[in-house]
């Protein structure tokens, strides 16, 4: 494997006020025919922002850690007891609802190359528009989004579509659209994918 390597956006003046840090520690992510990741994870970070509500002088920080199965497999079974990978697993630094202000740091985001690209290909999906996907799905988890109740899941889906369609990606929540495999289930509200996790 090579180097990790990192990687910081400035927050953009004539957008959201968000800083990104990226590190890329598996070199399967940029073998993924995603373009220059900096700018992938950053275009799509910022979308997410914007149609989050940030406002004219909010500033906040978000970490994205691009990784192997292996490595989100122990980060689960530490923080969450569950001795498995997952697709994206969120971190946020402050207990927000919905609508709230992020303070100076918003959280981490963690993906598995392995379990994102599983479920592309299982679903029929571009690896391209799933990872999109699951980065929008993580930044919201950070902002207090959540999809535990019904009403709550229907929220947040409808966020992800509106942000998502920025970039001509379908409904992933239609009928057939969620990722669905047996080792990996999809976005759904289940408690094995794509989770917040209380620090």
């Amino acid at each position: 494997m090579s180097e990790a390597r990192q990687w910081t956006s400035p927050a953009n003046p004539e957008g959201a006020g968000l800083t990104i840090v990226l590190s890329v520690e598996d070199e399967a992510w940029d073998a993924a025919e995603l373009g220059d990741l900096e700018v992938f994870v950053t275009e799509t970070l910022q979308a997410a922002a914007l149609h989050a509500g940030f406002e004219d002088g909010l500033s906040t920080e978000v970490s994205v850690t691009l990784t192997s199965d292996e490595d989100v497999r122990e980060i689960n079974r530490e923080w969450r007891d569950k001795d498995r990978p997952t697709n994206v697993l969120s971190f946020p630094m402050m207990d927000l609802e919905p609508g709230d202000h992020p303070g100076p740091l918003l959280g981490d985001l963690v993906l598995a190359f392995e379990t994102c690209a599983r479920e592309a290909d299982g679903e029929g999906k571009t690896f391209a528009d799933h990872f999109r996907h699951l980065l929008v799905h993580g930044f919201l988890h950070c902002l207090g989004h959540d999809h535990v109740e019904d009403e709550d899941a229907e929220a947040m889906e409808a966020l992800e579509v509106r942000i998502l369609s920025a970039f001509s990606i379908a409904d992933p929540y239609r009928e057939g659209g969620s990722p669905e495999s047996e080792e990996t289930p999809g976005l759904g509200r289940r408690d094995d994918v794509s989770d917040t996790v209380e620090r």
